[in-house]
């Protein structure tokens, strides 16, 4: 484990910016098909902007609220707490294996160049980091 992950009861806890992510079913239990995680995301958490992935994502919210950004019919997407207070999802990733890769390496960086190249090897497309996206219903 880096220095930036922790064990917490039966999953791994990464942690990736500022979110918690415990995981529930890595790509090693499912032959890459899904990644199952949970994140805690605080107030003002989220990815950078609007992205793209091949990787479909679901989310569950238990806890708080989220708010989902799409735009270009769903494809570039991102998501943000906004509101004042921690929230926390169940989210799974399918196919799962390069979207958990690029996970565990963004968790050992900090620098924003660091995390676009990394994005970039992981089949991440980053169209807007730092922008704030226009909110969708």
């Amino acid at each position: 484990m880096s220095t930036n992950e922790t064990a917490r009861g039966d999953g791994e806890t990464i942690r990736v910016g500022a979110e918690d992510v415990v995981v529930r079913a890595a790509g090693a239990d499912t032959g890459g098909a899904l990644l199952a995680v949970e994140v805690t995301m605080p107030p003002g958490g989220g990815p950078p902007g609007l992205h793209r992935h091949p990787s479909a994502e679901l989310y569950r919210v238990d806890r708080g609220e989220l708010a989902i950004y799409r735009e270009d019919g769903g494809a570039a997407h991102t998501v943000r707490n906004e509101s004042d207070a921690d929230a926390h999802a169940h989210v799974v990733f399918a196919p799962g294996g390069e979207m958990e890769a690029f996970m565990r390496a963004a968790a050992t960086v900090t620098e924003p160049a660091e995390v676009m190249a990394l994005a970039a090897r992981h089949g991440v497309e980053l169209l807007q980091p730092g922008a704030s996206p226009s909110r969708t219903a």
